[in-house]
């Protein structure tokens, strides 16, 4: 799917990524766990099902590694990450009650287990902790960047409730939904491994880059995955993007590419939501080419990301932010 590796990122497997970041992501669990913690009985129970619940924790460990990236000693990163990581659970139970979503990690979302109403307010209660979290971090320039960040985000979900059912949605306000509510906080916790180690202004933005990049092609994938993964394995239902009627990459492309019938087909499909018709939407798909157009973006993004952080010194942190760009298109879940 993407070039050959080089030996530097041919060093690194999932398995070995997962045992050159264990040491930190055990300090990162222990922040987590330190400051999950509430009085409330439900908070935590609701909590601790989604931290977790199986997660990759991929933007807690680019804190990590983009920070050693860099050359830093010190123990914010853990710190850091786990305010990512906070952040990010929280959109999780937000956008499981917004999609009405069922399964989310092949286990039932926080919300069908305890309803809409926990959900959104246990989500609240994880941003407001995160930014509790921020102000012990000490740094007025993290929390500009964590600010805009969050904000972006729920612009990002706006946006994509404007999109759900509109058929006529553009490729380009496509990417600006996966930006804003994906990759805004990979770039967000790729840079603040740049501002721990106080590096220059420039190196900062290219580590922000390659988040940007890097979610942007994690989540193209995941789009792609939504028409040809299979769901056990997914850790979701297939097919759920179109049964909330919203429009994915593929079937923008699809419409774009297909014939009348292919395109009045997805268009119903789009405008009501459901799935009568998956098995023939997904044919679609493939037959018109989607599957491998939205691979290919995700492609020429993870290789953007590479691209960004070119520049850095040699090392085991550099080469396991090259492997990730690369597991990001290649993953099959």
């Amino acid at each position: 799917m993407s070039a050959p590796q080089s030996l530097e990122q041919a060093m690194f497997t999932l398995d070995s990524l997962k045992q050159f970041t264990a040491a930190d992501m055990q300090r990162v669990n222990q922040v987590i766990e330190q400051h999950l913690s509430s009085e409330v009985v439900l908070i935590n129970q609701l909590s601790q099902h989604i931290i977790h619940s199986g997660g990759k924790r991929l933007r807690p460990m680019l804190v990590i590694l983009a920070a050693k990236a860099c050359g830093y000693q010190g123990q914010q990163d853990a710190l850091l990450a786990a305010i990512i990581e906070f952040i990010h659970t929280a959109t999780l139970l937000h956008d499981d009650v917004v999609d009405d979503s069922d399964m989310r990690r092949g286990q039932e979302t926080a919300s069908s287990i305890w309803g809409n109403e926990a959900a959104v307010l246990v989500g609240d209660y994880l941003y407001s902790r995160s930014f509790q979290m921020m102000v012990l971090a000490q740094s007025m320039q993290i929390m500009n960047l964590l600010a805009d960040t969050t904000n972006t985000i729920a612009q990002g979900e706006v946006m994509q409730l404007l999109n759900v059912n509109e058929p006529d949605t553009s490729e380009e306000q496509y990417h600006q939904v996966i930006y804003s509510k994906t990759a805004c906080l990979f770039e967000a916790a790729a840079r603040i491994g740049g501002i721990l180690c106080e590096t220059d202004k420039d190196l900062e933005l290219e580590l922000g880059a390659y988040g940007k990049h890097l979610g942007i092609a994690f989540q193209l994938v995941d789009d792609a995955l939504d028409f040809e993964a299979d769901s056990a394995e997914l850790g979701k239902n297939v097919g759920d993007d179109l049964a909330e009627g919203k429009p994915t990459l593929p079937l923008i492309y699809a419409m774009q590419h297909g014939n009348e019938q292919q395109r009045q087909m997805i268009r119903l499909a789009i405008e009501q939501g459901g799935l009568e018709q998956i098995e023939e939407i997904t044919r679609a798909i493939r037959d018109t080419g989607a599957l491998d157009y939205t691979h290919q973006q995700a492609i020429a993004h993870a290789d953007k990301a590479k691209a960004a952080i070119a520049d850095l010194p040699a090392s085991e942190a550099r080469s396991a932010l090259m492997f990730l760009a690369d597991y990001a298109v290649e993953r099959s879940y």
